[in-house]
């Protein structure tokens, strides 16, 4: 994808702060400039994508592009498993452009894609999924672990939730995962979870999203993923995060109640389950759609709307999250 002088002198930038910017625990930390005047924020999530087009994976991308270009969107979130069905084979693997640079073609969908690891990522070659070398093939691409990205009067903590679930290490079934630079497993999750931690404490942001690829509370295929209900829900609960937002179950999802966080699922961007849901309390599950589609969130200091579309850019559920004591 070409680009011009002055987009490579803004993404050089935007580099240069990701590397220099303090921190406030071992956690990567970046911040994406605020652009709005009245300081608002919006942004499209998508997960659960890379077919190089198919599954309806391009008629998503189109609808994702119309929205985005009418929320006048700041970026875009990816929740995870990124390429099928076995993430990247290297830095050269050309399912990069053909599930990412040669889909998300609109206009609107020329912003940064912060992105974190699903399961099928692992199954491929992890450090190529997160190599500079792919932001410099398109420099829109920005893939981490884990890491905090700041932006205005919101702190997303992108959380890598593969190492937490135990039937991948002992129970593979045929696929093998690359768990280098994870290893010791233990030491890994426990120090992940103590610098989140940390830097949900010391954050003086507005709103507080945790972003990550395994559902918590979810009526998905998948099922709740109890190692994070064990170990990453209370660190949520306790720190008071708004949103917990994630892909893997390939629907589209809001379980919650009022005054705790909210679950919002987007794992809707190519291949999907239809009929395939368990139940669930119907007090929480306020939205279950087993279709393809994405979401888009718009936050200002005192609410946040969010709304999910089907792939053919229909509104199917949408609801908001307000600060009260900031109204008041």
């Amino acid at each position: 994808m070409k680009m011009g002088i002055g987009r490579f002198s803004v993404s050089l930038m935007f580099l240069c702060i990701f590397f220099i910017s303090g921190s406030l625990s071992k956690l990567q930390r970046l911040k994406h400039p605020v652009t709005k005047s009245d300081g608002s924020l919006s942004f499209l999530v998508v997960g659960d994508w890379g077919r190089q087009g198919e599954f309806n994976q391009s008629i998503v991308a189109h609808q994702m592009g119309i929205v985005g270009e009418q929320l006048d969107i700041d970026f875009v979130i990816s929740v995870g498993d990124n390429f099928y069905e076995d993430g990247l084979k290297g830095e050269t693997d050309p399912a990069f452009e053909a599930s990412f640079s040669h889909i998300y073609t609109h206009p609107s969908l020329q912003k940064h894609w912060y992105a974190v690891l699903g399961n099928h990522d692992y199954r491929g070659n992890v450090e190529a999924q997160l190599s500079h070398v792919l932001t410099q093939k398109d420099w829109r691409w920005f893939c981490r672990r884990s890491f905090v990205l700041s932006s205005g009067m919101v702190e997303f903590f992108f959380v890598d939730t593969n190492p937490f679930v135990e039937k991948y290490f002992t129970d593979p079934g045929n696929h093998t995962y690359d768990w280098s630079n994870v290893l010791p497993r233990d030491r890994y999750i426990s120090n992940l979870l103590h610098d989140l931690d940390l830097a949900i404490k010391k954050s003086r942001a507005t709103w507080k999203f945790v972003v990550g690829h395994h559902g918590i509370k979810t009526a998905g295929h998948h099922g709740v993923t109890q190692e994070l209900i064990d170990q990453l829900l209370p660190v949520l609960e306790e720190n008071k995060v708004d949103l917990y937002i994630n892909g893997h179950d390939h629907c589209l999802q809001h379980i919650g109640t009022d005054g705790e966080t909210q679950f919002l699922t987007s794992g809707g961007g190519s291949k999907a389950w239809r009929g395939d849901v368990q139940p669930w309390d119907p007090k929480e599950l306020k939205l279950y759609y087993d279709g393809q589609g994405f979401m888009s969130l718009h936050v200002t200091r005192s609410q946040v709307n969010f709304v999910y579309y089907d792939v053919f850019g229909n509104v199917l559920h949408q609801s908001s999250l307000s600060k009260r004591s900031l109204l008041l």
